[in-house]
């Protein structure tokens, strides 16, 4: 009997140990978690996608696995800035694009400009005028540069050279252009739209991500055709006990659109330019690196390349590229992009060719005792315009939302078919604890609450800013001419205000001392010249890295 009791003891352990065994190695990928109920819309339920592998790189970018590293500076300050001082940062994984963006590239914005907003209306003028760079950045009062104004841009000889002469705004519109097409050219590939919705975009139905996400019917103005004429559109759905359809349009939660294509930040781009993976050893730096490279020189000292410049920039005075026959970095003024050996992200020209614009807002100081993780100055709160009938705000082909520079250039920053936005309100900023406000470019350093008024009623007078830089004005007179006024008040101490932007790297024009990741330097975001261009990067979403197994100390 005790026997028996034993064999009928252990098998009831046995079995009990099996159960709570599948119970914990349940297979949630068709039940939920949390309630059990089927989330791949089978039975009429909502779908879910619960078998999203990793994003994928988008075209053009390069995976930059993230981390901590120390920004700032690793050399001496000879120039006593002092807006460097080394700060413990950690940024997020992220995508870069490989190489800065290239004359062919931004051609391709241009063109799509022309062809959608035509010029010759009146009013699609300065969409395709304001996104033109300025070619006449090459010029000097003491130089011959003609050539390069007049054929750099256009030249096929210079396709695959990075574009110059592109303000800060510029290159936000042409990364809002870039994810536009890219995203486009996804749900066209994958069957959702029509494969030649894109031949037929004008003004009345034209893409956009942002309103296909949050408004799919005003997608190219409404036109059914274009928005579902694709093999698999049909298929896309579910219907409802109403045996009305919904779901119809690919949606966030599907994982098929990519995130928006941007600027990067400061930190991301130091941290990607650094391409500190080479120094690691187990869990931590052996040292700190100069450049891009390995080394404190920037000749080659391998056998094969021994003496070769690992970049382009100005080796002296009047000497932009070195002797006849003996370059020494095979330019005189940019280079081809991936000229070069790219870092150990496989990034190109992360120092010299061109320095870049980033998206951060320029203060002297980097604030790590606020932020430490994924540090970024420059931040607006925006939301949707929301009309009376409580639909989304969507620009008709006749609206068109266009801002003036200081330098009185003229650039659309809202199209037709794009979603308009507004800063955030007091509903979204009551009683929240991290932000209270929509506007935060001078948080903590140049807005009331940092200055010596802190305790006054009221905003702060023009003469009271701690950032006193020239306030340059554009008016209208009674003929609708533009009237440009020059600050020329002598008490401005400053070129510092919430409108200049931080360019890093250095450039074909600079010495090697800028070809540092950590040296930071500004310009006026609405001002270009013929060293300055940019690359885009890209939020991963998901996991921190791609490979799996990995071991973690």
């Amino acid at each position: 009997m005790k026997g028996k009791y034993f064999v009928r003891t252990a098998f009831l352990i046995s079995a009990t140990l099996v159960m709570i065994g599948c119970n914990n190695s349940r297979n949630y990928q068709k039940n939920s978690r949390a309630t059990g109920w089927d989330v791949t819309g089978k039975d009429g339920g909502i779908e879910y996608k619960t078998d999203y592998n990793e994003q994928e790189p988008a075209p053009g970018l390069v995976l930059v696995e993230g981390g901590t590293f120390t920004m700032g500076r690793v050399q001496d300050d000879p120039m006593k800035d002092w807006n460097n001082t080394p700060t413990q940062q950690h940024v997020q994984t992220f995508y870069m694009d490989e190489t800065e963006v290239t004359n062919f590239m931004y051609s391709e914005y241009l063109d799509y400009l022309k062809s959608t907003y035509p010029p010759t209306e009146s009013n699609y003028r300065n969409i395709y005028y304001g996104a033109l760079p300025d070619t006449l950045v090459w010029r000097n009062p003491l130089g011959f540069n003609e050539n390069m104004t007049n054929n750099y841009l256009r030249h096929p000889s210079y396709g695959n050279y990075p574009v110059v002469g592109v303000n800060w705004v510029q290159a936000v519109e042409f990364s809002k252009w870039r994810t536009d097409r890219v995203n486009e050219a996804v749900l066209r590939d994958q069957g959702f739209t029509s494969k030649d919705a894109y031949l037929q975009a004008d003004a009345s139905n034209s893409f956009s991500t942002d309103t296909y996400l949050n408004a799919p019917t005003k997608t190219y103005g409404g036109n059914e055709d274009m928005l579902r004429g694709g093999r698999k559109s049909d298929k896309k759905g579910r219907e409802g006990q109403d045996g009305e359809m919904s779901e119809i349009y690919v949606q966030s939660k599907d994982g098929v659109l990519y995130p928006d294509y941007r600027l990067p930040t400061e930190a991301e781009w130091e941290f990607a330019a650094l391409g500190e993976t080479s120094l690691r050893d187990y869990n931590s730096y052996r040292g700190r690196k100069k450049y891009p490279w390995d080394g404190k020189y920037t000749r080659s000292e391998k056998r094969k390349t021994i003496g070769d410049q690992k970049a382009n920039f100005k080796q002296g005075s009047g000497d932009y590229g070195g002797i006849p026959g003996w370059s020494d970095d095979g330019a005189d003024i940019t280079a081809p992009i991936m000229s070069y050996e790219p870092n150990d992200y496989g990034l190109y020209d992360m120092a010299g060719n061109v320095a870049e614009w980033v998206a951060d807002v320029y203060r002297p100081r980097v604030d790590n005792e606020f932020n430490d993780f994924n540090y970024f100055r420059g931040n607006v709160y925006t939301r949707n315009v929301i009309n009376e009938d409580g639909t989304i705000k969507v620009l008709a082909p006749d609206e068109v939302v266009y801002d003036t520079l200081p330098n009185s250039k003229i650039v659309a920053i809202n199209l037709p078919g794009q979603i308009e936005k507004e800063e955030i309100g007091e509903e979204e900023t009551f009683m929240r604890t991290q932000f209270d406000k929509s506007y935060n470019k001078n948080f903590r350093d140049g807005d009331k609450a940092s200055s010596l008024y802190y305790n006054e009623r009221g905003d702060l007078s023009a003469d009271q800013r701690m950032y006193n830089a020239p306030l340059n004005k554009m008016t209208t007179n009674e003929d609708g001419e533009l009237v440009r006024m020059k600050d020329e008040s002598n008490n401005r101490t400053t070129l510092i205000d919430d409108k200049v932007r931080v360019i890093k790297g250095g450039s074909w024009r600079d010495r090697a001392y800028w070809l540092d990741p950590a040296q930071r330097r500004y310009y006026p975001q609405h001002m270009a010249t013929d060293y300055i261009g940019f690359r885009n990067a890209m939020s991963k979403v998901g996991s921190k890295t791609n490979q799996k197994g990995r071991s973690r100390n």
